[in-house]
Order: structure tokens, then sequence, then C-alpha cells
């Protein structure tokens, strides 16, 4: 099977990091034209340098009303958006009671919200051209709580329940909204979240890298370029029918059905 995503436009958050940069490399490898968009333009233009092939949208999702603001310029630069992935940043670790309110509120705001706006600002035009992909890159940890994860678990937790209303919404229109879930992807983000499980358990990096592997059948951590694989089947026509659900990309790692 060869996706074609020729003369589709593409808009990847998050784009500067591992997931995010992998899925737009990997949509654009497929014909797409993909605009790019993080709070670092340094980090993009890094990982992007072909500004033509790949248009930068510099955007921190933690600034007020930002998604509609990100949908204008990604309009502007590609004249319409046809697949969206939504790709916020991690929260910090935290349990449960731990976080204060101010945390909550503005990682609600940033991972949430601006997800929200973004999303409901693009979906008018997709629905009117009869075609449009939502790809949301959520966590395992909607599935089954991670540990000391409280405000990922939960905030990702009420995207799922969003994507799953609006793809019922939506599906009659062409549009398909689904959910992919990363296990552990060797990126910088669980490079980071391994210190700090080292450091508030005691053990070495090295050891509780060891623990993480004995929990998962593939026994290693994927690649960003194996999850991104997912989400560009997931924005492919090849995936018309496939709407309303989450995918899990983690190894196997997930016993649960």
């Amino acid at each position: 099977m060869r996706i074609d995503l020729t003369g589709k436009r593409a808009l990847v958050l998050g784009a500067s990091g591992g997931l995010g940069g992998a899925i737009a490399r990997g949509l654009g490898e497929a014909g797409a034209r993909v605009a790019v968009s993080s709070r670092s333009g340094d980090k993009l233009a890094s990982q992007f340098p072909d500004a033509g092939t790949y248009p930068r949208i510099v955007a921190d999702l933690a600034t007020p009303g930002i998604g509609r603001t990100i949908a204008a310029q990604a309009l502007d630069v590609l004249g319409g958006v046809d697949i969206l992935v939504n790709n916020s940043g991690g929260p910090p670790p935290t349990t449960a009671l731990g976080a204060t309110e101010a945390q909550w509120r503005a990682q609600f705001d940033a991972m949430v919200m601006a997800l929200v706006d973004l999303t409901g600002a693009l979906v008018p035009g997709m629905r009117e051209r009869g075609w449009g992909r939502i790809v949301t890159v959520a966590s395992s940890g909607i599935v089954a709580p991670i540990p000391n994860l409280a405000l990922s678990n939960a905030l990702r937790s009420a995207l799922l329940g969003w994507s799953k209303t609006l793809a019922g919404e939506v599906a009659g229109d062409g549009v398909t909204v689904n959910l992919v879930l990363p296990g552990r992807i060797a990126t910088s983000r669980v490079e980071a979240l391994d210190k700090a499980n080292a450091q508030r358990s005691g053990r070495s990096l090295e050891e509780v890298a060891a623990a993480a592997l004995a929990t998962i059948p593939a026994g290693r951590y994927g690649a960003p370029e194996e999850f991104a694989a997912a989400a560009v089947f997931l924005a492919s026509p090849q995936a018309s029918y496939i709407t309303g659900t989450t995918l899990r990309v983690d190894g196997g790692a997930l016993r649960n059905v």
C-alpha cells in the first residue's frame, strides 16, 4: 500500500520535537505540503530549513487565543488545511494532588483549549470540501494512567472525550477524527521523564530504563518514525472509514484489551 498525499495541505503542531517532527516529515514524504508549528523558531528552522516546502509558524500554545491565530496563519500560507495534527507539549510530572490550581488552568488552556479552538477554526473548510483528517497525539495514560503524570492523564483524557464527540458530528462530511497513543518512544520527552523518575526513586537512569524495557513485549523503545507512520496512515485516503478511535503505538506495553 502506497500512501499518496499529493495535493493535500497539512498543519503539524509541536513539529520541532521528536514525534511532531517525524510526523511532519512523514506527511511531506507522502506528498503533502506541510506547515510546521512550534514555540521555538530556531528549532523549527533547524529541523525544517526549507521554508518553501515546510512553511514555519512560530506560536506558543500557552498564549491566550493562539488556536485561532495559528489557524489564520496556516490558512494564509497553505490556502487551506486538509490534515491537522494536534500535538501539544507534555506538562510537568506531578501527582494527582501535587499540581497547583495555576498549573491546572495553564495546562488546560495550552493542552486542551488551544487545540479545540484551532480545530474549530479549520473544520468548516474540511466539511465544505468533503475531506479532512484530524489526528491528535495523546498518551497511553488515557488508557492506563501513568503514575506521577496526573496533568497529562487528565487533560489528554479530556481530548479523548472531545475527539470522540466531534468524530460523530463530522463523519458524514468526510472528516475523520482519531487519536494516536505513543508508548515509550525514543524522544527527548521520554528521556526527561526517565531522568525525573530516576531522581525521584533514587535509582540510576540505566536502572529506570531497564525497568521500563521489561514492561514492553517488543523489548525496546519505539522510533519516532514508527510512530509517525501510524499518524500518516490515519491521515491518508486509505483510512477513510476509521474515525472516533485510538491507535496505540507502544510495542504491546498496554496489556488491557
